[in-house]
């Protein structure tokens, strides 16, 4: 399915979301605030962090029982020993990007993450990714169909960074109602059929995530509109080589 232009817009400001919150309607309340309305086909993109923050994905460093090994891997990357122990924690393997970091981590839910998807909070805590962002992904699109309405697909979207270089983009963890993959196929100069897969809701996440910004924003949730895409609730997990841990 081919997309020739796309308009996008973000949600700001958005309110501060805390501990616990309806995250749905804090959408939906906003995008009435802001005289808005969704259409069916757009595609919601929802930063992970206020995914965390609404499912009370918390932990506080102070108690967390630091291993010999985070220890180690602290005082070699220069990070907080309890933030490096939830990496591992929440990670199946690891290994540094260069000898002093950042920590690239295979997450058990299948994604490779820097840090595992660990952000850090600025009162000596951490927040973690939500427990099944597909599952996430899905309960936003119902609530927010319900409430709206439209027709809608949700990408949660999380900023990562590369092995090869520095910086951060962003990528999809969790989907609801759009297939996370874009499969075409050609004819090659010798007449076999070539097949191609690209990992769409990567593509959308990073166009949101020119929007949604990486230092502060406020700006939590991107609409996407005009994108051609197929329906599916297949889960970013569908696309994954190594499936999640049960």
């Amino acid at each position: 399915m081919n997309t020739s232009s796309y308009s996008a817009f973000s949600l700001e400001p958005f309110p501060v979301v805390t501990a616990g919150d309806d995250l749905a309607s804090l959408i939906s309340r906003t995008l009435a605030e802001q005289h808005l309305t969704f259409e069916d086909g757009d595609i919601v993109v929802v930063a992970s962090k206020v995914v965390s923050i609404s499912e009370k994905r918390y932990v506080d460093l102070a108690s967390v029982s630091v291993s010999p090994q985070a220890r180690s891997l602290a005082q070699q990357t220069g990070k907080p020993e309890g933030l490096v122990q939830l990496i591992l924690d929440e990670s199946l393997d690891h290994f540094l990007a260069t000898p002093s970091g950042p920590i690239i981590a295979r997450h058990r839910l299948g994604y490779q993450l820097t840090s595992a998807g660990v952000d850090r909070a600025d009162d000596g805590g951490a927040w973690l990714l939500p427990a099944d962002p597909d599952a996430s992904a899905r309960t936003l699109r119902d609530a927010l169909k319900a409430t709206t309405g439209a027709s809608i697909a949700v990408v949660i979207a999380d900023s990562d960074g590369r092995a090869d270089r520095r910086g951060a983009t962003v990528l999809s963890i969790g989907t609801a109602g759009i297939a996370p993959l874009r499969i075409t196929s050609h004819t090659g100069p010798d007449g076999s059929q070539k097949r191609q897969e690209e990992t769409f809701t990567d593509l959308v996440a990073a166009a949101a995530g020119i929007l949604l910004g990486q230092r502060g924003r406020g700006a939590p949730v991107a609409v996407l509109r005009g994108i051609e895409f197929s329906a599916g609730d297949e889960g970013v997990a569908s696309m994954l080589h190594a499936r999640p841990a049960e």
